[in-house]
This record gives structure tokens, C-alpha cells and sequence, in this order.
């Protein structure tokens, strides 16, 4: 795909990899809208990059989705490039739970209904654009699940085969479904871990990843995994008890501290 003179817009843009990919898509001359939960983040993110365009909404309420959408259309209707990217990452302890039912499934409500809401309501706009894409970011722990963070983990196999489905359904469309599955990046994200919980992973900067991501759109290459993620897909197919035996290794260090 052509990766300039877009109109762009990515939830979860503040911070981290949204971020990140706001400022080397405004590099290459798009217009970049994002969007996020906390407003003082987002003038943080105007004061880094002036040409941003910023809108506070929030995925996981689908009255916000819908007023986003609104606002949107009578805005930017060149709208064509939707990245799904806000998500949110805990460490849950089912062994010995004592979280409430409703905060044991919020990651669910944003990285997986959030993501399906929003393709939902953009997909009729999109399909009128000469050339649209929808990316859904996942993670290299959709694919091999970290035992600390099952539900996070959980999430995001169901989004990677959810991206999937939506590439089948919209082929006959002017919409390309891209899905980036990053490894471990260096964000905030990775704060609700120990320092031990990802010393065997190989962490990769915001900046390398996005580079990947924009390189592989470019390319048409609808499944974009760089580096440690890619790897770890190959050798799923043959060793996936290994790979499990190693994802477990942060749960065992804290099921053996007790």
C-alpha cells in the first residue's frame, strides 16, 4: 500500500507503540488523528507533534465509538487507514484470585471488543476509499501464551483470529486487513511486570518495531511479526511444549516465592 497522503486514525495514540507510529507516519506526510482515554496525555502528544490531530474517546464504550465515528465523517472524511492499537495489559492470578468478576474481563472489553467495535462501525466508510486498511495489533502472546497474563494473552489470540476472519470477509473490498504482532516492546505496558518476569525476553524498542510495521504494509505483507515473533511462530509449529514450558517460567518463579 501506499504509505503517503493518508488520513490515519489509531486508538490508543498517546503513548507506547501508538505513539510511535503517529510520529513516523506524520514523517511521511499523513494526516494522523489519534485518540485515547486520558486528556492530559494527549496534549502531551500535541506538544510533541503539532500536526496531530487529537480526539479523547474510549474503546470499550460503544456510545464513544459512535460519537467518534460522527465526529470523524464530518471532519476527515478521507478517512482510509484504521489502526486498532489501544490495549491493556495485568498480571492475573488465578491460583489465588481476588479480583472482582467485572476487572478480571476489562482487558477483554479493551483489546478484543474494542477492536471489533471499531472495525464495525468504520468498515461502511472504509469500503467507499479507492485504497483502505484496517490494523489490528496483537502480540507475540497470541500466539504463545504467557501464563502470568492469561487473559492478555487470551485476548490477543482471539484478535489474531479474528483478523483473520475480517481479511476472508472483506477480500472482495477496497479494505487490506493487516495484523502487527510485536514481541515484548519497550512501553509502559511491560511496567506491570518484575524485572525478572521478562529477563528471558528479548525486548524491542517502539521505534524498530513500527519501523517493521511500516515497511511490511508497504509490502503487502498482511501478517507483519518482526524479529523475536516471528521466530517464536516458527518454532511453535514444532516445539510448543518447549515454548509453553518457557512462557511459564515468570509463573513458576512466583507460584515457588510463596
Amino acid at each position: 500500500m501506499k504509505m503517503s497522503e493518508n488520513t490515519i486514525l489509531i486508538t490508543g495514540g498517546s503513548s507506547g507503540i501508538g505513539l510511535e507510529f503517529a510520529k513516523q507516519l506524520l514523517e511521511l506526510n499523513n494526516t494522523v488523528i489519534i485518540t485515547g482515554r486520558n486528556q492530559a496525555k494527549l496534549d502531551q502528544a500535541k506538544k510533541q507533534y503539532s500536526k496531530l490531530i487529537t480526539y479523547k474517546s474510549d474503546v470499550t464504550s460503544p456510545d464513544a465509538i459512535r460519537s467518534l465515528y460522527a465526529t470523524i465523517l464530518e471532519n476527515h472524511p478521507s478517512l482510509n487507514v484504521l489502526i486498532n492499537n489501544a490495549g491493556v495489559m495485568r498480571v492475573t492470578n488465578f491460583y489465588s484470585p481476588d479480583e472482582d468478576l467485572i476487572s478480571l474481563t476489562q482487558e477483554i472489553t479493551t483489546n478484543l471488543n474494542g477492536p471489533i467495535w471499531m472495525s464495525h462501525q468504520f468498515i461502511p466508510h472504509l469500503k467507499k476509499q479507492k485504497e483502505a486498511v484496517i490494523l489490528n495489533v496483537t502480540s507475540l502472546l497470541g500466539i504463545v501464551p504467557l501464563p502470568l497474563a492469561p487473559v492478555y494473552s487470551a485476548t490477543k489470540s482471539g484478535l489474531i483470529s479474528f483478523t483473520t476472519s475480517l481479511r476472508e470477509q472483506l477480500k472482495h473490498t477496497s479494505i487490506k486487513v493487516f495484523e502487527l504482532a510485536p514481541q515484548a516492546t519497550q512501553t509502559d505496558l511491560v511496567d506491570v511486570f518484575d524485572k525478572e518476569d521478562v529477563a528471558d525476553f528479548k525486548l524491542i524498542t517502539a521505534e524498530a518495531l513500527i519501523q517493521s510495521a511500516i515497511k511490511g504494509m508497504q509490502n503487502n505483507t498482511f501478517e507483519i511479526r518482526p524479529e523475536q515473533t516471528g521466530q517464536v511462530y516458527f518454532l511453535n509449529k514444532f516445539a510448543p511444549k518447549f515454548l509453553l514450558k518457557m512462557m511459564s517460567k515468570s509463573l513458576d518463579r512466583r507460584l515457588g516465592a510463596k
